[in-house]
């Protein structure tokens, strides 16, 4: 989610530190930051919410009270008051002309707030500049306010035009599932076809679809330059009946990436204030009255920890002190009895659920980096070793001291004994049943490479998983002068294996994707002659796109010795062609015959 530090910056009294100080106080207490970017004189961080905390963390309000429990800085009056709101405040009541109605257990909570005397038209330049900032386009005024209040405090709103949902002297507004056969025009303009499974609401006279519950409303409902009262919806909808809605009719919005996480109820009250307040500043009106229909409670919650299992836990030595500044900075209210505290779980922390949630809480605040450093005390007994690892780990090392070289090769195949439900890609939906296939394909490619590789040989082997129609069974697929297989238990378990030796390569390099040219060079020397320091001549005149040179062959023949080099030309920005490595081996040739060697 995009955060902006301005919009940061209104939860806090004291100044904030730097967009970079924030980042980092994040990236080691909370959230990983996936990128760090200017808007006009604004920051903006894209802060990576991990799933546990989506519940309350896709919001600046959210990632505000992260950053006051990290960096010790309280939150303002003002932000706190309001959000321990008076729910009293929403005037809840004075609106008994609307009808309200939850038809469906997939929504657990609907508010209705009806306002009257609202002037539609552009937001102010702020709003405006606050909503760009995380790449949203602004709409109007009342559309701004409600999208303003969700990325403030992570519930998402939808404001109805107030004469759409008229029945008889009232209004009429509520949650139920889809009829077969239902449409619906959305804002974005695009029909949605809609079925028993997905809620939607629906409202006035005859009880047709408004719009799609916790995804997006529709359009002959919505807010336009004439609209002047307003039916603002703030609801709590279950999030796997969201998610599985939005996946069905491929339609992902801000409003559903928050449903789907699972919402408390409680935060329902909080952004329908927060958004009713932005309407009276920005467009006028007043709130005639609210409903709030709320068929559950909200149940309280207690957890207990103490400081001696937080410790042993982290392997830390907090005391109790530090433990209470912990749960403090986290408004997460406590009472103490020795060194046991008894936590009050807000509503909004779905995600604190068992006493080690709160070790978790107290580790990632304090740091991770504050617990020193503990070998781990010695097994009593010798851990079970798995025999298809310890017999896969033995062979792979006998193999690899052989030379051969270990591929993965895919395990989906175009025909097979069992397709797959999820398919990866649509050419190949089965499991393969050998590793027959995928080996000989590797062997080919690593063929065309070897003088790039340094290699007379290409040797490959695999060992993987194959299944058939009843069962499936480990396999070990070896390539070098033909392509076999032979089940795992084939191969004996060494019971001993020394350390070899698997590569003399200290730095791995990538390959150009050009092709590149051979040219082999003889050479008669004296026989005393060191091999090294003629390919050391060689390589000093072959020229900036030599890559690989290698001696392949020798033999003596009375006082000389033959000598002859592979040379590998290769370019990482075209393709060669013969005068690249013609011009470079004629360089070469100078070279050796001007110490005195004979090219054959």
């Amino acid at each position: 989610m995009k955060i902006s530090r301005d919009w940061l910056q209104t939860f806090f009294d004291a100044p904030l530190p730097n967009a970079a100080t924030l980042a980092e106080a994040l990236t080691f207490h909370a959230f990983e930051i996936d990128g760090l970017e200017k808007h006009q004189d604004d920051d903006v961080l894209d802060v990576k919410v991990t799933p546990n905390r989506g519940h309350d963390c896709l919001s600046h309000f959210g990632i505000a009270r992260e950053l006051s429990a990290i960096l010790s800085l309280p939150l303002s009056a003002a932000a706190m008051s309001r959000f321990h709101l008076d729910i009293g405040a929403l005037k809840i009541g004075g609106a008994e002309d609307i009808e309200v109605r939850i038809e469906t257990p997939t929504a657990s909570r609907y508010l209705a707030t009806r306002m009257t005397g609202v002037k539609v038209g552009p937001s102010p330049a702020w709003l405006v500049k606050r909503l760009e900032a995380l790449g949203q386009r602004s709409i109007n005024n009342i559309v701004d306010a409600t999208n303003c209040a969700m990325f403030s405090y992570g519930q998402p709103l939808h404001a109805f035009d107030a004469e759409t949902l008229k029945k008889g002297n009232g209004y009429a507004v509520g949650v139920r599932t889809a009829h077969a056969g239902e449409q619906l025009v959305a804002l974005d303009g695009k029909t949605y076809e809609l079925n028993e499974t997905m809620m939607v609401i629906a409202g006035g006279e005859a009880d047709i679809v408004l719009g799609i519950a916790g995804v997006k409303g529709g359009k002959d409902s919505g807010v336009s330059d004439s609209t002047t009262s307003l039916i603002i919806e703030s609801a709590n909808f279950d999030g796997v009946s969201v998610r599985k809605t939005s996946r069905a009719l491929d339609l992902r919005t801000d409003a559903s990436a928050r449903f789907e996480q699972q919402l408390s109820p409680s935060m329902a009250p909080l952004g329908m204030l927060a958004c009713v307040e932005l309407i009276r500043e920005i467009a006028g009106g007043d709130v005639v009255g609210s409903v709030d229909v709320f068929p559950h409670e909200l149940t309280s919650r207690t957890l207990e920890i103490s400081t001696v299992r937080i410790n042993k836990l982290l392997g830390t030595t907090l005391s109790d002190a530090d433990v209470a500044s912990v749960f403090t900075r986290l408004g997460l209210e406590h009472t103490r009895s020795g060194d046991v505290f008894s936590v009050a779980v807000p509503h909004e922390r779905i995600d604190l659920t068992i006493p080690e949630d709160l070790v978790e809480e107290v580790g990632r605040i304090v740091g991770y980096d504050a617990a020193p450093a503990t070998e781990l005390p010695p097994l009593s007994v010798a851990p079970a070793v798995n025999a298809n690892f310890a017999a896969i780990d033995a062979l792979r090392e006998e193999l690899v001291s052989q030379g051969y070289s270990e591929v993965y090769t895919s395990v989906f195949s175009e025909k097979g004994d069992r397709a797959v439900l999820n398919k990866v890609g649509g050419d190949r939906p089965f499991l393969r049943t050998s590793l027959l296939a995928g080996l000989t394909v590797a062997q080919k490619k690593n063929a065309e490479l070897k003088e790039l590789l340094e290699l007379s040989t290409v040797k490959l082997f695999e060992i993987g998983t194959v299944w058939n129609a009843a069962d499936e069974s480990i396999m070990v697929g070896i390539a070098d002068k033909s392509v076999t297989e032979k089940p795992l238990s084939a191969y004996p378990v060494p019971e001993k294996y020394g350390d070899f030796a698997t590569t003399a390569t200290e730095k791995y390099q990538p390959f150009s994707r050009f092709p590149y040219i051979v040219r082999d060079i003889a050479l008669w020397v004296p026989t005393s002659t060191d091999p090294q320091s003629v390919l050391a001549l060689i390589r000093e005149h072959a020229g900036d796109l030599l890559v690989r040179a290698y001696q392949f062959d020798s033999f003596t023949k009375g006082e000389r010795t033959s000598y002859a080099f592979r040379l590998v030309f290769q370019s990482f920005d075209r393709t060669l062609i013969d005068d690249d490595a013609n011009t470079r081996m004629a360089s070469v040739t100078a070279a050796v015959t001007g110490m005195g060697y004979e090219v054959r």
